[in-house]
């Protein structure tokens, strides 16, 4: 018995002081980098207050929330906020249209993001590279209402320079924003040129991360600059590749409002391909007012993410382990 209690001395000692130790070296830590932790921390509020502080409004998902009583004073009516969206004719619909827009966007922004990294990664002029980065870079600060100012005047059906070009061509105008066939086509144009040029630079970023000593083994060995793309580069920042897909299928329920509602507004023509659960749950709270049925589709929205990034990244590491996220 006088051995066991020795030894557990003997072995809680260590483990306290490792604590200790652990504790010290962050707050060192934090000591030498005061300025870095001070540039997160506004981040670190901002996700405290409106992600962490915002949990316990999920119960109101299943009351029948009213702004004059709080969450503890209000009825409790199980899941029948839930039914106002899936009985709703138009649920399916609006399911259908989030997951189909954001795949495309996923799929085709991934695919040049990492095409433009590539082209770029094999530019010598310094200049020209520099023109190009901040050429793609500029979309990324433009708002969407800015964008669909643009592009109203290319499409529009009198003025639009789209229109004048096919007029000139012998051709008949086209009036796009009554052409919901389109429009699935004009969302990933306009998305495509909007964001592929900030995830360009982060698979730059990757791609310069690649050590020269490798590419330089496979040109001595005789390979041309296409196939060290793709038995070098393409592989090494596939990691970095599958993490961004990751992240991007954790909100592929979560349609991009603002994108979809400044470029086709109240516009109900166009509804059948393009409106989305965001913008179909704005218009009932509009029509509504009901905070408790935006709050069921909201948690509707966050589980079947969860579990979308869970089951990708499963598969991720079952795969390819280097690409997943945990």
């Amino acid at each position: 018995m006088q051995k066991s209690s020795s030894y557990l001395q003997f072995q809680n000692g260590p483990v306290s002081k490792k604590k200790k130790k652990r504790g010290n070296t962050f707050l060192r830590d934090v000591r030498k980098n005061i300025f870095s932790y001070l540039i997160a921390l506004p981040a670190l509020i901002y996700v405290f207050i409106y992600s962490y502080c915002s949990y316990p409004y999920m119960i109101i998902a299943f009351q029948e929330y009213s702004f004059r009583t709080n969450i503890f004073n209000s009825k409790w009516i199980g899941f029948k906020n839930f039914e106002f969206f899936f009985k709703s004719k138009y649920a399916y619909t609006v399911t259908f249209n989030t997951i189909y827009l954001n795949l495309l966007f996923i799929i085709t922004g991934t695919l040049v993001s990492v095409l433009l990294a590539l082209m770029l990664n094999e530019l010598r002029c310094r200049w020209f590279i520099k023109f190009a980065q901040s050429s793609m870079l500029f979309p990324n600060y433009i708002s969407w209402v800015v964008v669909s100012y643009i592009l109203f005047s290319f499409l529009s059906t009198e003025y639009g320079l789209i229109n004048k070009i096919l007029i000139a061509l012998g051709y008949e105008r086209i009036n796009w924003y009554l052409r919901a066939d389109l429009w699935r086509g004009i969302l990933v144009f306009a998305r495509i040129w909007k964001s592929s040029g900030i995830n360009a630079v982060i698979f730059l970023a990757a791609i310069a991360g690649i050590d020269d000593s490798q590419y330089e083994a496979a040109a001595i060995d005789g390979a041309t600059r296409l196939q060290q793309t793709m038995h070098i580069t393409i592989p090494l920042i596939m990691p970095t590749v599958l993490i961004m897909t990751l992240l991007a299928v954790g909100k592929v329920m979560y349609g991009d409002f603002g994108m979809i509602y400044a470029m086709i507004g109240d516009n109900g023509v166009l509804y059948r391909t393009t409106d989305i659960i965001d913008t179909y749950v704005f218009r009932a709270l509009r029509q509504i007012g009901d905070p408790s049925q935006a709050m069921a589709i909201g948690l509707f929205q966050s589980v079947v993410g969860f579990i979308m990034v869970y089951g990708s990244n499963k598969i991720t590491k079952r795969f390819f382990p280097e690409g997943a996220l945990f």
